[in-house]
């Protein structure tokens, strides 16, 4: 028989690239689908959501700066990260929503190829949704997507992981930071992709993930004047009309909660939502006495 000590796991939070504990010294029991305790989780207070948007708006300006190649380059390593923890990860999501090891797996290879595919869209969303309009005189007019800033996400409760990616990836492919609320069930597959993104050339601030009671968290998240977006997925419907309200104050993005086959082809629905588009006019100005233009 071994001698040897269990090594128990502490979940921290994971804001402003760092790994703090929660502000309030508070946890919470997490059980698996049977009721067996696995871990405890951060219970995240209302300072450490205030915390989180802090660091989410100081990351925004080089996060949405960099070229979209750039983010490209860098979801893509987020995706060999996870490769190289699949195992770890099949293990959480098994546990976290009650899965068989076969099924675990292929949920977190089906994750995984989220991250890849939105790795790729990165410098391509511009040329779907922007490019040069029509326009009656010697104009260019040209729209442009530009990322809203802020996004909170409340994360789905049921799916975990792939859920989770599903909904986080788009947000910051696109050039925004987020502050994820993760499931209050099944927080640990999000605190341990926190993890893998502290390790993986993603700025710190970029993604925050919270752990908690979810209407606690999301409550002055909802209110706060520096968030620009919530994304409701997570939220039951008394919840998400209470969160929709408190976001109207100043004037968020809002995209409500709807039902989602995450297995299917998420299309480019996610990647637009939180996008605002920029239209310049430029005249086009005469090169000479032929009345040519440029």
């Amino acid at each position: 028989m071994s001698d040897r000590l269990s090594v128990f796991k502490t979940y921290k939070l994971y804001v402003g690239g760092k790994f703090p504990r929660s502000e309030s010294g508070r946890v919470y029991e997490v059980t698996d689908s049977k009721d067996r305790w696995l871990a405890n989780a951060p219970l995240s207070s209302r300072k450490d959501a205030r915390d989180a948007v802090v660091a989410a708006r100081k990351a925004f300006g080089g996060w949405s700066g960099a070229t979209a190649y750039n983010r490209g380059q860098i979801l893509y390593r987020i995706a060999e990260m996870l490769e190289g923890r699949r195992e770890q990860f099949t293990a959480e999501v098994a546990a976290a929503d009650g899965l068989s090891k076969p099924k675990a797996a292929a949920v977190v290879d089906a994750a995984i190829d989220r991250w890849v595919w939105y790795a790729g869209w990165t410098d391509k969303i511009g040329q779907i949704v922007g490019g040069a309009n029509p326009v009656a005189g010697p104009f260019f007019n040209l729209s442009t997507p530009e990322p809203t800033g802020v996004v909170t996400i409340v994360a789905p409760q049921e799916s975990s992981f792939l859920g989770l990616v599903s909904v986080l990836a788009p947000v910051i492919a696109t050039g925004n930071t987020a502050v994820v609320i993760a499931s209050e069930k099944s927080p640990l597959p999000a605190l341990s992709l926190g993890e893998v993104l502290a390790t993986s050339d993603l700025p710190g601030g970029v993604v925050n993930v919270l752990s908690g009671r979810t209407a606690e968290i999301a409550a002055p998240l909802a209110s706060h004047q520096d968030v620009n977006a919530i994304d409701l997925t997570g939220a039951d419907e008394v919840l998400a009309k209470e969160l929709e309200i408190a976001a109207a104050d100043n004037m968020k993005r809002v995209l409500r909660p709807q039902p989602v086959d995450y297995a299917a082809d998420p299309g480019t629905k996610r990647l637009t939502a939180f996008l605002e588009t920029k239209t310049v006019w430029h005249p086009t100005g005469s090169l000479g006495a032929s009345g040519s233009a440029y």
